[in-house]
């Protein structure tokens, strides 16, 4: 039997373990890894995508899980565990992601500092013309609420005398 090329846009890291064969089928035929997914409608590229990036204890719970379930029930398949064991071991390990980004990005963490120094300065720039811009304008006119509502007052007109 010859393997076709990958046509999944994830490349062929994962052909090892999506070709890989699982166990024979009721009819003879070896079932890979690629049609076990397959048949659980699970994207295959997907999920070895997935269980690279799991730690490899995960991944192989993960991968018995998915053997169990394949139709025919567990007892078709002698040990699920044994069996995604061996073919986790075909995938290709990522680096792992409990390293810090500081560890794998030599300067990262200065570069952040820097940026919030500077983003510090900016803003004490900012707050410092604005106070002086605000103590150059004159203040405001006081309402004066405690004088009088008109400060016109109009005196009485005196009796006009006339000398009839």
């Amino acid at each position: 039997m010859t393997r076709c090329t990958s046509i999944s846009p994830l490349g062929s890291e994962f052909d090892n373990f999506l070709f890989a064969s699982i166990v024979e089928d009721r009819n003879g035929m070896l079932l890979s890894v690629l049609s076990a997914l397959a048949r659980l409608d699970v994207d295959p590229w997907q999920e070895a995508a997935q269980l690279a990036r799991l730690p490899q204890e995960a991944a192989t719970q993960r991968l018995a899980l998915l053997i169990a379930a394949l139709p025919g029930g567990p007892s078709t398949h002698p040990d699920p565990g044994t069996i995604a064991g061996r073919l986790i071991g075909l995938l290709p390990r990522r680096p792992r992601s409990d390293i810090s980004s500081r560890d794998t990005l030599p300067g990262a963490s200065a570069v952040a500092n820097s940026r919030i120094l500077t983003f510090v300065i900016i803003m004490a720039f900012m707050l410092g013309v604005q106070f002086i811009v605000a103590s150059r304008q004159p203040p405001p006119p006081a309402d004066n609420a405690t004088g009088p509502a008109s400060s016109t007052l109009f005196p009485q007109a005196p009796p006009s005398s006339s000398g009839h």
